[in-house]
């Protein structure tokens, strides 16, 4: 089973987010091994981008507003490519003041849209979205 880590600069407050978080946890629990490691804000990017790369591994995702925008079937295929090659995948999503460019160096740069989101949403939006991928990879219905 494919491992794959989500990275994210800071918690979930609200109960709802962390149940719609924990929905999405459930149901990948059958595609991936997915574990989630939240860290804290820092001071400067630099000291996040410190933390954040010590829980990089195999191909990394990186959401950020510069990065370039997919259909849920060119992410799915990302993915599929990924699982293809028995590789581990790692998506970030940074604090409200952004990432540094040491993180976003060697990663794929993912955008969801030139607005901005909420990052405590965020996070339920791309558990959808990679659970979607991982449905639209099993040929299911959920995509439809």
């Amino acid at each position: 089973m494919v491992k794959a880590r989500l990275v994210c600069v800071g918690k979930l407050k609200e109960s709802y987010l962390k149940e719609a978080a924990a929905e999405y946890c459930k149901r990948l629990s059958r595609f991936c091994k997915l574990e989630i490691c939240e860290l804290p804000e820092r001071a400067t990017l630099a000291q996040e981008a410190e933390e954040i790369v010590k829980h990089l591994r195999g191909r990394t995702f990186v959401l950020a507003v510069e990065g370039k925008q997919r259909t849920s079937e060119e992410f799915a295929a990302e993915i599929k490519s990924v699982c293809d090659s028995g590789a581990e995948m790692t998506f970030v999503i940074g604090s409200s003041c952004g990432l540094h460019e040491s993180v976003k160096a060697d990663a794929r740069l993912v955008s969801f849209s030139q607005m901005t989101f909420p990052h405590q949403l965020m996070r339920v939006i791309l558990l959808e979205q990679i659970y979607r991928a991982f449905m639209i990879n099993a040929g299911a219905e959920y995509h439809k």
